[in-house]
């Protein structure tokens, strides 16, 4: 894909977002997501030696946000979801969601 139709897929997707580069969802960065799986934000490993990885390099073209969705999502919020969708928790997400919407109030603890 030519680099130009990468520019305007991003530059959608952070008008849409409301110019956040960031998860929709957990609002990490694309930094933050590449150091919750372990690396620096070059692709090179955090703390290597310490966990005894060798030759092990995210490639350069290694994407960890999507920016074609509705909103730009992380590759941590995308895995959270697979779980979620394989355990078929889905229906629970779906009672939560509800819950969150109309029944705010009933979630939080009463103040005394």
């Amino acid at each position: 894909m030519a680099i130009e139709k990468r520019f305007l897929e991003y530059f959608e997707a952070l008008d849409r977002s409301g110019d956040q580069d960031r998860c929709f969802l957990c609002c990490r960065t694309g930094a933050d997501v590449k150091a919750f799986f372990g690396f620096h934000e070059d692709g090179t490993p955090i703390d290597a030696g310490a966990y005894g990885i060798e030759d092990v390099v995210l490639p350069p073209r290694q994407d960890v946000m999507s920016y074609r969705g509705t909103r730009p999502v992380c590759a941590v919020c995308q895995l959270n979801f697979d779980a979620i969708f394989l355990a078929g928790d889905k229906p629970v997400v779906a009672q939560l969601l509800e819950a969150m919407e109309t029944r705010r109030e009933d979630l939080w603890p009463d103040e005394e």
